[in-house]
């Protein structure tokens, strides 16, 4: 293949899938962090609760949806969970968190945060058309990484000369994080 005609598919393929590139890296960084914070959802009420809460060996998804109703959430259920102590029920617009000593805990209402939560489901879905999508994006990215190693011409620049380099140390950056943090 011509290289101008290389440059030309690179620079189409860029121009693309700009748009995509940037919802996925800024949805990307924000998945990256969400057990810090919730970049999806955004507070908008708490109100301190306190229950009666059985043995935990009686805890599960039917008691933590009956609870659920009690407390006033009629709402979609997602999950249930007893972690250092601490009982948390999700739901799909509140979370319900509870000290298991002591019964006292808080039900969270929020609200999902206007194109962040959009975005970052980018990551999440699996329709089959997405998943299609997704491939045929991957492979775009696999051809525009490959066109942009001849995008410089001979010199000091160039794939050859300097380009190879950095896409060793790109290739083996990740690799050893794996072996070592993994």
């Amino acid at each position: 293949m011509k290289k101008k005609t290389l440059r030309n598919l690179h620079r189409d393929l860029g121009y693309f899938y700009i748009g995509l590139i940037v919802s996925f890296a800024f949805s990307g960084l924000m998945m990256n962090h969400r057990e810090a914070w919730h970049p999806e959802k955004y507070t908008s009420e708490t109100k301190s609760i306190e229950v009666q809460l059985p043995e935990e060996s009686k805890i599960n998804e039917d008691f933590a949806k009956d609870l659920g109703k009690k407390l006033g959430i009629d709402d979609k259920f997602r999950r249930q969970r007893i972690k250092k102590n601490q009982f948390t029920i999700s739901f799909e617009k509140h979370d319900v968190e509870i000290d298991m000593k002591t019964g006292k805990g808080e039900i969270i209402s929020f609200f999902k945060t206007p194109i962040i939560s959009q975005s970052m489901s980018l990551h999440k879905n699996t329709s089959n058309f997405w998943i299609y999508y997704s491939d045929i994006f991957a492979i775009s990215l696999i051809i525009i990484a490959l066109t942009g190693t001849i995008m410089i011409k001979a010199g000091k620049f160039s794939f050859k000369e300097r380009g190879w380099k950095l896409a060793v140390a790109g290739v083996v950056f990740p690799l050893i994080f794996l072996f070592l943090f993994a």
